[in-house]
């Protein structure tokens, strides 16, 4: 893009192998900038990512990407990395104005599926890309519905271990697909990294895409 200065690699303030793969498809280089490494700072995610009394899932989705985002800036800029694009991204699932985190134990995951059975819910991806001092956010929305699940289903699909981390306590491209009637939206975004704002986020950054 004329006038934007090109960057071979961008940093992904995530651990999540899925983003990392989204990120691969797009023909993005990327290093990680991850949390609590050797000699860093202890940082809170937990904290991060705490819900506020009343704030609707889309309020909170933006707000939680960008206090990761100026997370991740505070951790670059502690330790002397070189200049690259930072992206962030969180995924949250509502249901209605109910904000469905990541489970806390089995028994949290059996009971967050148990609401979305038969049910269609929202699944909210935003991503922020900083550069420099300029920072350019955008967020996917899709709605998802479950078929009616069966306890012996959800009992089955706990003790798999997949519901531990994911948001709503299911993932998209997991053992749960055959599960799933109906999508409108982004795929990618229900899986972590919507693709078509990511690219456009980074085209704006002057990130070389594949395509």
């Amino acid at each position: 893009m004329p006038g934007i200065h090109p960057h071979a690699f961008v940093y992904l303030a995530s651990q999540s192998p899925r983003r990392q793969q989204l990120l691969h498809q797009l023909g993005v280089a990327h290093r990680p900038l991850l949390a609590n490494t050797d000699g860093d700072i202890a940082e809170d995610a937990e904290a991060l990512e705490a819900e506020r009394a009343g704030e609707l899932p889309l309020a909170y989705v933006q707000r939680v990407t960008l206090a990761k985002l100026q997370a991740a800036r505070a951790r670059w800029q502690r330790r002397g990395l070189p200049p690259a694009p930072i992206l962030c991204a969180d995924t949250t699932v509502a249901l209605g104005r109910r904000i469905l985190g990541k489970p806390r134990d089995d028994a949290d995951a059996a009971a967050l599926l148990t609401a979305l059975s038969g049910r269609t819910h929202r699944v909210m991806t935003c991503v922020a890309v900083s550069v420099g001092r300029r920072t350019r956010i955008q967020t996917s929305l899709s709605h998802v519905r479950f078929a009616e699940l069966q306890p012996a289903t959800v009992q089955r699909y706990v003790a798999s271990g997949e519901p531990q981390g994911k948001a709503g306590a299911y993932a998209i491209q997991g053992a749960l697909a055959g599960c799933i009637a109906h999508i409108e939206g982004s795929h990618s975004g229900i899986m972590g990294l919507p693709l078509f704002e990511t690219a456009t986020l980074l085209r704006a950054a002057g990130v070389a895409l594949s395509i």
